[in-house]
C-alpha cells in the first residue's frame, strides 16, 4: 500500500508525466519494446530516486516490462506529490511525501526493501547502504546508481571489499555524465536560483565549487547568462581547464570573498564552512547542487548566527555577525527543490541507461562479481545514436576504406 499526500492530485500528476514523455522517445522505444517481450516478468524492482515527472516514466517503463515496482524518494524535498499520485494510481508502489521528516524519510526507504527486491535503483546509494546494514537480509540480484556521489561511495565499498553483490554504474556511461550531468545539471541548477532568488545573473560574481561534468555544466550557463564565474577545484587538471576556459580560478577562501552567489557542486562536506562565512559579502547567496544537504555546513552557520528567517519559498536569511547570508533550498538540491530539476529531454538518456541496466542484471547475474560495473559500450552507443536522430543529427559513416585504415599499423605517410 503507498504513502503518498494526496490521491486526488493523480489527474494533475498524469498530465505532467505525459508532458515529460513527449520528450523522452528513446525511453518510449524501449518501453514499447519491453511490453512486447516482458524481460522483467515477475521480477520485484524497488527504487529511490526523485519523484518526478521524469521518473515517472521511468517506472512505468520497468512496469511495461513485468515488473513490480516500488518507489520513494532520494530526497525529502524533491518529491512531486501529484506525481507520486499518478504513480500509485497507476499500479507502482509509492512512499513519498514532499516536505517529509528525516525520521518518515527512513521509514519510506524500508517500506520499499518490505517489498523484497529483485533488483535495485539508487540516487546517492541509500538503498544499498541498508542492504549492507540493518538489512542485508534481502538478498539481491544486482542495483544500479545514478549519481556521482553514490558511485564513489560504492566504489569505496568495493575497495574495502564490502560490496556484497554487482552494481551498475548509470552515472558512469558517456550517455549520462556528459549530458545529464553537464547540461542538466548545469540548466536546472541555474533555474533553481533564478526562480528562489530573482536574481538577474548578468554581472553578479557566481563561484561554482567543483569542476567536475556537474560544476562544468553549472560554470556555463552561469557564464552564458552573463555573469562573472569564478571556479574553485582541487584538482590541478580541472583547475587548469576551468582557467582556459576563461573562469577566474581561485580558492575557495578568495573566492567567498568577492562572490554574489556561489554553488556548490563537489559531492563533498563542507564545501562551504565557517572560515568561509566569516569573509562572505553582505546579501550573498548559497546553493548546493551535489546530491546530498552537506556541502554547505549549516550547523556551524546557524550556531554562528543571531537569526534564521524564512523571507520567502526556499530562501532563508541568516543573520551572521553584521551581515546576511541567503541559504537556498536549506542547502537540499537546489535545482529539484527551488525548480523541477533536469529536463525530461536529457533525463531520456539516463534513464534508458536505467532500464537498459535493470535487464542487464537480470541476464547477467549469475555471471557478475560483487563489483561496480559500466554498461557495455554498445548500449552507450545505441542510445546516442537513438537520441541523435531524435534531435535531427546525422551520424558520419565512415567508409570500408577508411576503417580498414584505423584499423591498421602499416600505414603512415605516403
Amino acid at each position: 500500500m503507498s504513502t503518498i499526500k494526496d490521491s486526488n492530485l493523480a489527474a494533475v500528476g498524469k498530465d505532467e508525466v505525459n508532458w515529460a514523455q513527449r520528450q523522452m522517445q528513446v525511453l518510449e522505444d524501449i518501453k514499447t519494446d519491453f511490453e512486447k517481450r516482458k524481460p522483467l516478468d515477475g521480477l520485484n524492482i524497488g527504487a529511490c530516486m526523485h519523484v518526478t515527472k521524469e521518473t515517472a516514466n521511468l517506472m512505468l517503463t520497468l512496469q511495461s516490462a513485468g515488473a513490480n515496482v516500488a518507489l520513494c524518494a532520494s530526497n525529502p524535498l524533491s518529491t512531486k506529490d501529484s506525481v507520486a499520485a499518478y504513480l500509485a494510481d497507476s499500479g507502482v508502489e509509492v512512499h513519498a511525501i514532499h516536505g517529509v521528516s528525516n525520521e518518515d524519510f527512513f521509514k519510506h526507504l524500508n517500506s520499499v526493501l518490505d517489498t523484497k527486491p529483485d533488483i535495485t535503483m539508487d540516487d546517492g546509494a541509500d538503498l544499498v547502504s541498508l542492504l549492507h546494514t540493518d538489512r542485508s537480509d534481502i538478498p539481491v540480484m544486482g542495483s544500479m546508481e545514478e549519481t556521482t556521489t553514490g558511485v564513489i561511495r560504492l566504489k569505496s565499498m568495493e575497495k574495502n571489499n564490502k560490496l556484497r553483490f554487482p552494481v551498475v554504474a548509470v552515472n558512469d556511461s558517456d550517455t549520462k555524465h556528459l549530458f545529464d550531468n553537464r547540461f542538466g545539471t548545469g540548466q536546472s541548477a541555474m533555474d533553481g536560483v533564478v526562480r528562489a532568488t530573482d536574481l538577474l545573473i548578468a554581472g553578479l560574481n557566481v563561484v561554482v565549487i567543483g569542476f567536475g561534468d556537474c560544476g562544468k555544466g553549472v560554470a556555463e550557463r552561469a557564464y552564458g547568462m552573463g555573469a562573472k564565474v569564478t571556479v574553485v577545484e582541487p584538482n590541478s587538471v580541472r583547475a587548469l581547464e576551468a582557467l582556459m576556459h576563461g573562469y577566474e580560478v581561485k580558492s575557495s577562501i578568495n573566492a567567498a570573498k568577492i562572490a554574489d552567489v556561489i554553488v556548490s557542486v563537489t559531492g563533498n562536506m563542507h564545501a562551504l564552512d565557517k572560515q568561509h562565512f566569516d569573509v562572505m559579502k553582505d546579501g550573498v547567496a548559497l546553493a548546493n547542487a551535489g546530491h546530498f544537504d552537506v556541502e554547505i555546513n549549516l550547523n556551524a552557520l546557524k550556531e554562528h548566527s543571531s537569526s534564521v528567517d524564512k523571507v520567502r519559498d526556499h530562501v532563508e536569511s541568516y543573520k551572521y555577525d553584521d551581515k546576511e547570508i541567503l541559504v537556498l533550498a536549506e542547502g537540499r538540491l537546489v535545482n529539484l527543490a527551488a525548480a523541477t530539476g533536469h529536463p525530461a529531454s536529457v533525463m531520456d538518456m539516463s534513464f534508458a541507461n536505467q532500464a537498459l541496466a535493470a535487464e542487464w542484471i537480470k541476464d547477467n547475474y549469475k555471471n557478475l562479481e560483487s563489483k561496480v560495473y559500466t554498461l557495455p559500450k554498445e548500449v552507450d552507443l545505441k542510445i546516442a545514436a537513438t537520441k541523435l536522430g531524435l534531435m535531427g543529427g546525422e551520424l558520419e559513416i565512415l567508409t570500408e576504406e577508411q576503417i580498414n585504415y584505423l584499423d591498421s599499423w602499416e600505414h603512415g605517410t605516403s
